[in-house]
């Protein structure tokens, strides 16, 4: 007869190596509050659906087609969503309610305008026809930050476009300048770079206006090569976090931030972001807090 003792190490170890040994959680269904269909929220949260449902034996998460970062804050606490992605800026801005899985990717702000245009710094888009961003999109949220830091509020022609809209606006000079922040390159504009001729604007000058807004905010430089620019151009990285509320379970919790990590190279696939999705800065999510489900995984790692 074999020990209690022995026989429970080894049945340890055979959980340790057989899935079924891990956390129940098929019954457990999740929401994700993506973004606007086709962008990259929504291309990430299609693969990350697909590879939650293959590895914990849930029912596929329903994917909601949303504004963007605000809106998917207010469903989550709202409980008409269980994930959301969001950027770091809007989750910064109340924290309440909120925790994060992950810092996933980054997106660099871009303020664009045609090759030939006159304008040559953000401070001479006063009295022009500006893109900012869908109604209650992060690039909306950032747009009224850099417009306030730059002391723009009120003085330019606002006009609630995203960027599948703005950029052919900007090539018919519907529009002078388009805001967009989102990852490098970005295909759409790549492509209007080739077709169009497009130029970015350097915000050197409001950087530091900028990062007293919001501590998320950095520096970083666009290079050369991502558009073809005549020179390197300074802007701001903002990350975007994974987004849960304080209320979740923390088996659940630990289980999807595994699963987000067992499933980069699909998500790479979807999106070229998530080529920047890793452990090492995933756990940077300050302000707002890691939860303790996904520390949990975080901490896993250096057992």
């Amino acid at each position: 007869m074999r020990r209690p003792g022995v026989l429970a190490v080894v049945i340890a170890v055979v959980c340790a190596l057989v899935a079924g040994c891990g956390p129940d959680l098929s019954g457990t269904k999740v929401r994700i509050a993506a973004g606007l269909n086709g962008g990259v929220y929504d291309k990430l949260a299609e693969a990350l659906a697909d590879a939650w449902a293959a590895q914990l034996d849930t029912e596929r998460p329903v994917i909601q087609e949303t504004q963007g970062s605000p809106d998917n804050v207010g469903r989550v606490r709202a409980g008409k969503a269980d994930v959301a992605f969001v950027a770091a800026d809007v989750a910064a801005d109340d924290t309440a309610g909120l925790a994060a899985l992950a810092r996933v990717h980054d997106d660099y702000l871009h303020v664009i305008v045609r090759a030939d245009s006159p304008i040559k710094s953000f401070a001479q888009l006063r009295g022009h026809k500006v893109a900012i961003g869908s109604p209650d999109s992060g690039v909306e949220f950032v747009s009224n930050q850099l417009l306030k830091a730059s002391g723009l509020t009120g003085a330019i022609d606002r006009r609630n476009l995203g960027l599948p809209e703005a950029l052919p606006a900007l090539e018919n000079r519907q529009i002078d300048a388009v805001i967009w922040s989102g990852g490098l390159p970005t295909p759409s504009i790549t492509e209007k770079v080739h077709t169009v001729g497009l130029r970015l604007l350097d915000i050197t000058d409001l950087a530091d206006a900028l990062r007293a807004t919001s501590p998320v905010y950095r520096t970083a430089t666009i290079p050369v090569t991502a558009y073809n620019l005549p020179s390197p151009v300074t802007t701001l990285v903002l990350p975007n976090f994974l987004v849960v509320p304080t209320s979740m379970r923390d088996d659940v919790a630990e289980a999807l931030v595994r699963g987000l990590f067992d499933a980069r190279d699909q998500l790479v696939k979807a999106a070229g972001a998530a080529l920047s999705i890793d452990v090492h800065p995933a756990i940077e999510t300050a302000p707002l807090p890691l939860h303790p489900g996904a520390l949990r995984y975080f901490r896993s790692l250096k057992d």
